[in-house]
């Protein structure tokens, strides 16, 4: 009498959800599965087991500086006050008008004055600091100044800085460009593999540096005098970068339902 041959065994295999990755290690006992195998989910747990996609995104973005500062000195020292004061308001309400014909605002513009004496005479000193937000204007009111005062007057060199809300505002933008970068990435592998991306589930930013430009020319830094004004503005240069984590929910492709 022949044996049957017994039918050949099948094994079905499940990978382990995320949310069930704690118990691969624990001792099994009485009906457990081994480690690495589990009974299929339940409708229920299926829908509350969620797959994630973690990625990450950089962004860097620099801004050039909002203001300019100049001021412009005028002193003068005679025998006698009124000479001095004469001499030194003559000027300062040419300064004044002059910015006014320009069209520089006057909130932009500090005026500070000093008096003093000086052994047998008296010097008077005032200082003008006006507040550029367009280049251009300042290098021409400078230039203006040089012309018609010559050596009478002294204009220092500008300086460049950012507002606090100028800064801010790249800080906040250079995070935005970081989670649109890893949104795009996440996307591109979920197309890849065939998924649909999801609602962010955490988001992260990880990391941020801020810096200011360098001159290339080591010894051009070293004579800031010597600077042209497209050189001090790209030293006066932020940049800012920012690192983000985000983890996505992903979600399988709908199947597309045929019109009957």
């Amino acid at each position: 009498m022949s044996l049957q041959q017994a039918p050949q065994s099948r094994v079905f295999v499940e990978l382990v959800p995320w949310a069930d990755r704690g118990r691969e290690n624990n001792v099994v006992s009485g009906s457990d599965l081994l480690p690495g195998l589990r009974r299929p989910l339940s409708s229920a747990q299926t829908q509350t087991a969620t797959r994630e996609v973690h990625v990450s995104g950089t962004a860097e973005l620099s801004a050039s500086p909002d203001r300019a500062q100049v001021a412009v000195l005028v002193s003068s020292t005679k025998e006698t006050a009124a000479e001095a004061k004469k001499s030194v308001c003559r000027r300062l309400d040419y300064i004044t008008q002059s910015l006014q014909q320009q069209g520089q605002q006057a909130e932009n513009v500090t005026v500070t004055k000093d008096f003093r004496r000086v052994e047998n005479a008296y010097h008077m000193e005032a200082e003008v600091c006006i507040t550029f937000t367009e280049f251009g204007k300042m290098q021409n009111i400078c230039n203006f100044l040089i012309e018609k005062l010559d050596s009478s007057v002294v204009i220092s060199q500008p300086q460049f800085y950012h507002t606090p809300s100028s800064v801010e505002n790249l800080r906040r933008k250079a995070c935005l460009v970081a989670v649109e970068n890893a949104r795009r990435k996440a996307q591109e592998v979920c197309n890849v593999v065939g998924q649909t991306l999801g609602k962010p589930l955490l988001i992260k930013e990880e990391e941020t540096k801020e810096w200011e430009g360098q001159i290339d020319d080591l010894q051009s830094s070293r004579l800031s005098g010597s600077l042209t004004i497209q050189q001090k503005i790209k030293s006066a240069t932020i940049h800012a970068a920012s690192k983000v984590f985000i983890t996505f929910e992903v979600k399988g492709k709908e199947k597309k339902r045929k019109n009957l």
